[in-house]
């Protein structure tokens, strides 16, 4: 007795690329802060630095930060548009599921 099956396009696993570049870019700033806060000489530093900044210092900071943060989610977005776009024009390999029996 065969069993039927049933001819379905399948779709291979996508990369998830917006988790793969956010975390590179908190892995790096981790790993900054980790080397900055792991001398003393470094420490003091970052201290004497942070004590040393004007608040327009502070303010355009604050707004890199956020333009950066916009950059990385923007190319993000450019690369999740592009995967979408190119997994519709791909032909999607064809496997076959067999169906269930019928008891």
């Amino acid at each position: 007795m065969s069993t039927p099956t049933i001819i379905e396009p399948a779709t291979p696993p996508r990369t998830r690329w917006a988790a793969i570049i956010w975390g590179f870019l908190f892995s790096s700033v981790a790993a900054i802060a980790l080397w900055m806060l792991a001398d003393a000489d470094r420490r003091e530093t970052l201290a004497d630095g942070l004590l040393a900044l004007t608040p327009t210092t502070v303010n355009m900071i604050l707004v890199l930060t956020i333009g950066v943060l916009l950059l990385v989610g923007g190319a993000v977005g450019l690369i999740r548009r592009a995967q979408r776009t190119l997994a519709a024009t791909a032909p999607a390999p064809l496997h076959e599921v067999p169906e269930p029996l019928a008891e």
